[in-house]
């Protein structure tokens, strides 16, 4: 794995959705700026980064780095924090107010808006409407970086970050906490393998209703991957136990209850995946 400290100058491109992006850095020891790609949906010019990925050449646009592991550290120079506030990180402050900003409080600055953003009424038209507009927005992109950095540190990769945030917003943490195989229901690409590693950074057990239902419905899916539509109970029951590696007697109660609140469906002695039946029948 190799390391790259650097500044982002500019973004060339970024995707909303999985937040894939491509960035141009200045770089300590590279005379041009360093190309990197990755999945980085709430980097901002001016962002000091320190990364983990590897150098790759491409057959169209030439060397560049692919970041697989990143944290990013505020800037500590004036011209660095000049780039940041005015990359369009914090609605109501553009490049105009950004340099107005500094010049008042030089490397105080993101000090000044952490711990008394009130003081900003001293810069020159600056109002308290305005004051209001960027406290809201330093507070919500707080809220971001402490949802990515819970994610990264239990193993989630920051392109499933980038989902999980976009489904969830500012209650990811908590729903991560609460049920992380929610994400398996919820989110496209997440599926109960990646659930489930989660699950096991946070602690929860293997015998948890959570786990065993959403357990339930995954074993039900890698049946249907040799063509089944359905599964008899015994069958169903017999390689929930080998995937998951729990007795069958939790299990057996786990899909009375799924079978009792239609998670699945049972028509005679097949048990249905609900979009399964409901092709069958149609």
């Amino acid at each position: 794995m190799d390391h790259l400290r650097c500044v982002v100058e500019r973004i060339t491109y970024q995707n909303a959705e999985n937040g894939f992006s491509v960035i141009k850095c200045r770089a300590k020891g590279y005379s041009d700026l360093v190309t990197v790609v990755g999945s980085m949906p709430d980097v901002h010019v001016g962002s000091v980064l320190t990364m983990e990925g590897q150098w790759r050449i491409d057959g169209k646009y030439g060397r560049q780095f692919s970041a697989e592991k990143w944290e990013e550290t505020l800037p500590a120079t004036t011209y660095g924090i000049e780039k940041y506030l005015g990359s369009g990180l914090i609605k109501g402050v553009g490049p105009k107010f950004a340099k107005r900003i500094v010049q008042k409080f030089g490397k105080d600055t993101l000090e000044i808006i952490e711990t008394d953003p009130d003081s900003l009424i001293q810069v020159e038209g600056i109002g308290q409407k305005r004051v209001e507009r960027i406290k809201k927005g330093w507070q919500e992109q707080k809220e971001i970086k402490n949802i990515m950095l819970f994610l990264q540190s239990h193993d989630v990769s920051t392109a499933h970050a980038a989902r999980i945030y976009k489904t969830y917003g500012n209650d990811s943490i908590k729903i991560v906490e609460e049920n992380p195989y929610r994400l398996a229901d919820d989110i496209w690409g997440i599926g109960f393998k990646t659930a489930d590693q989660i699950a096991g950074k946070l602690g929860i057990e293997k015998d948890r209703f959570i786990r065993l239902r959403s357990g339930i419905l995954y074993t039900l899916n890698k049946l249907s991957e040799n063509g089944h539509c359905f599964a008899v109970r015994d069958q169903l029951i017999e390689t929930a136990v080998k995937l998951l590696e729990v007795d069958a007697p939790e299990l057996e109660m786990t899909l009375d209850e799924m079978l009792r609140t239609s998670d699945m469906i049972k028509d005679e002695e097949a048990i249905y995946l609900p979009p399964f039946y409901f092709s069958e029948t149609g």
